[in-house]
C-alpha cells in the first residue's frame, strides 16, 4: 500500500522504516524536518507540509497518526480533516484516551472520513520484533487497511477489537497490566536484594526465563538491565508514566472494577517522585503524638 504517516519520534520511525521494509510506499511528515531526511535515507517519500503529503497519496488516502495524545492529535487531525474526502481513512496509532478517540471518531464521520483507533505495543524492540496492534473502528475501512497491520506485527500479533474506541481501550488496559507486572517484579527483586544471602539476581532472573511460571518479556528485559547494571547504581528511584496507568484506574472508577494492583502500582510511582513526604511527616507525627514513639529529625 502507499500510506501518509505523519510523526516520526522512536516509535513512528521505526514503524516507517517496517513498512517500507515490508514494500509499503510510505510518505513522511514530521514537525520538525531532521527525521524527515533519515526517513527519505530509509526509502520514505518526503513531504514538507501535510498539504503535501495528502497530495502525493492515492485515491482513497491513508494516513497515519503517530504524534502525542491530546492537542496535537486533535490539531493534525483538524487540519487532515479539511484535505481528505469521503471515505477517506486515517488511523491514530498513538495512546489517546479511549473516550477522546469516541469523539473523535463522530467529528470524521461527519465528513464521511473512516477514523481508526490503533492501540501500539513493542517500543524501541518493534522495528525488530514487530508491534502488537489492537485497533478499533468501522469494519471495512480496518479491513482495507489490513495489509499495514500484518506487515508491523509479528504473526498473529493484531487484532480487530471493535467499534471506535475499543483499540485505545484495550491498549490503556494493556498499559495498565503492564504497571502491575513491573511493580511486581520490583517488588520481588528488592526482597531478594534485602535478604541477608548474597544472591545473584541477575542469574535468577535470568533462571526465570525458562520454565518458569513467570516468564515473560518483561524479565527478559529486567535481565538485560541488570547485565548493564547489576545494582543500578546509574539509576535514579524516579518512576514516570504515560498517563495510560491514570486512565486505567479512572476508567475502573467508573466501570465500579476494583483494581487493587493496577492503582497501586501507579501510586508507587506518584511515590518514588517525591524529594520529601509529607504524608511520611503526618505519620511519624501521629505516631509520637498517640504512643510517644521516637521520630528521625533532620538536626
Amino acid at each position: 500500500m502507499k500510506i501518509g504517516f505523519i510523526g516520526l519520534g522512536k516509535m513512528g520511525f521505526n514503524m516507517v522504516q517496517r513498512l517500507i521494509n515490508n514494500g509499503h510506499e510510505v510518505v513522511v511528515w514530521n514537525i520538525t524536518p531532521e527525521p524527515i531526511k533519515e526517513a527519505e535515507k530509509k526509502g520514505a517519500i518526503a513531504a514538507s507540509s501535510i498539504e503535501e503529503l495528502v497530495s502525493k497519496l492515492p485515491q482513497r488516502k491513508v494516513v497515519w497518526l503517530m504524534v502525542p495524545s491530546g492537542k496535537p492529535v486533535d490539531e493534525n487531525l483538524d487540519a487532515l480533516l479539511d484535505l481528505l474526502n469521503k471515505d477517506d481513512i486515517i488511523i491514530d496509532g498513538g495512546n489517546s484516551f479511549w473516550r477522546d478517540t469516541q469523539k473523535r471518531a463522530e467529528m470524521a464521520i461527519e465528513k464521511g472520513i473512516h477514523f481508526l483507533d490503533c492501540g501500539t505495543s513493542g517500543g524501541v524492540w518493534g522495528l525488530k520484533n514487530g508491534y502488537c496492534l489492537m485497533y478499533g473502528g468501522e469494519k471495512e475501512a480496518a479491513g482495507y487497511v489490513e495489509p499495514i497491520f500484518k506487515s508491523l506485527a509479528p504473526e498473529n500479533g493484531y487484532v480487530y477489537c471493535g467499534q471506535s474506541g475499543t483499540g485505545h481501550l484495550v491498549k490503556m488496559v494493556h498499559n495498565g497490566i503492564e504497571y502491575g507486572m513491573m511493580q511486581a517484579y520490583a517488588e520481588g527483586f528488592e526482597i531478594l536484594k534485602k535478604s541477608p544471602y548474597n544472591i545473584d539476581i541477575t542469574k535468577v532472573a535470568d533462571a526465570w526465563q525458562y520454565g518458569s511460571v513467570v516468564r515473560s518479556w518483561l524479565l527478559e528485559l529486567a535481565v538485560n538491565a541488570f547485565n548493564e547494571d547489576p545494582q543500578l547504581e546509574k539509576l535514579e528511584d524516579y518512576v514516570q508514566d504515560s498517563g495510560e496507568g491514570r486512565w486505567t484506574v479512572q476508567t475502573a472508577m467508573d466501570f465500579e472494577v476494583p483494581a487493587h494492583v493496577i492503582t497501586a502500582s501507579l501510586y508507587t510511582r506518584f511515590q518514588s517522585r517525591q524529594d520529601e513526604s509529607f504524608a511520611m511527616k503526618v505519620l511519624a507525627a501521629l505516631r509520637n503524638q498517640f504512643g510517644g514513639h521516637a521520630v528521625k529529625t533532620k538536626e
